[in-house]
């Protein structure tokens, strides 16, 4: 039996470009074929695929956010000198007093709360990556997907009647005299980091299933070991991934607002809950467009995470790929 695999032979005009020599191969691999001229030339009707998404971001995002702008820069209509006047005295007010207060409580809440989701998620989502039972990465997967997106006022219930004054685990464990309140920052970070970590988890496995087995070897091979694989190449690659997951955590600890309004009510000085009592007209008379200028703190906050993380994410993917 002859187990040589058999010479493959050249096409004739394989033959005749390579008979050219160096220069016709270069000429070859430059010129594109017309099927790739044809498949890389940009189409001009494509764009109108994206028309409805970007009529319904203009309609459901662009206007309200040009109302608040709008708003946060004008007197309101309670205003002794009437409404729709230019003033600064909106964004003034909004960063001072408890105002200020609240705005620095929740950059504090979200940036210690995103900052232990993604210390306890990394190893949990290297283990996960690591697994050799699919059907134990598969239920981890969907089960950080469902936790990731459980929140609002059911989460808030499950864990007043778990950990609140009168909760079944409070009770057993008797933690009230050991100092656990349920409604206060503590209370409040240990809920947003039931939803965290998931998050955490559903954000970074990818980027750890992108290391790849080559890099581990060639260390172990060089006499590194585990720590220092980690220390000198899974690190620094996973870096902008881990930053990016970071920033991804504290924008949605930033913006959450169902379970703490809730749960702690305003003992948890935070700016989302300060924005909901200003709706409601407990504000001075005058004041009727400071929402809107608290609003708009949030939203430049979000901008400029967003800025954050999409030069991150790419680089990711650049090392990734």
């Amino acid at each position: 039996m002859n187990d040589t695999a058999p010479t493959p032979v050249p096409s004739p005009a394989a033959t005749e470009t390579l008979s050219g020599g160096a220069g016709a191969v270069s000429t070859a691999l430059r010129t594109p074929t017309p099927t790739t001229a044809k498949r890389l030339r940009p189409r001009g009707g494509a764009w109108l695929a994206t028309l409805p998404l970007l009529i319904f971001f203009a309609i459901g995002f662009g206007l309200p956010a040009i109302a608040i702008a709008i708003g946060a820069f004008t007197t309101s209509d309670d205003s002794p000198g009437g409404g729709g006047t230019f003033t600064l005295s909106n964004i003034t007010d909004s960063v001072q007093g408890a105002y200020w207060t609240a705005l620095l409580g929740s950059i504090k809440l979200a940036a210690l709360t995103a900052l232990i989701g993604t210390i306890v998620g990394l190893p949990l989502a290297q283990a996960i990556a690591t697994s050799r039972f699919r059907l134990v990465r598969e239920f981890v997967r969907s089960g950080s997907g469902v936790l990731a997106n459980f929140g609002g006022v059911p989460l808030a219930f499950m864990f007043v009647a778990t950990l609140g004054n009168a909760g079944e685990v409070t009770q057993k464990l008797d933690l009230t005299k050991h100092g656990w309140s349920l409604y206060s920052f503590t209370g409040l970070s240990v809920v947003y980091l039931y939803f965290l970590i998931p998050l955490m988890i559903l954000t970074i496995t990818p980027a750890l299933e992108g290391l790849r087995v080559q890099w581990r070897e060639a260390a172990a091979n060089n006499g590194a070991t585990t720590l220092q694989y980690w220390r000198h190449v899974g690190l620094p690659i996973l870096l902008p991934s881990l930053l990016g997951g970071y920033i991804l955590l504290f924008g949605s600890a930033f913006a959450a607002y169902a379970t703490a309004a809730a749960m702690v009510g305003a003992s948890v000085p935070l700016i989302s809950l300060q924005i909901s009592n200003a709706l409601s007209g407990n504000v001075l008379v005058g004041q009727g467009n400071l929402a809107l200028a608290l609003g708009l703190d949030m939203i430049v906050i979000a901008v400029l995470v967003m800025a954050i993380y999409l030069p991150l994410q790419r680089r990711s993917a650049k090392w990734l790929a």
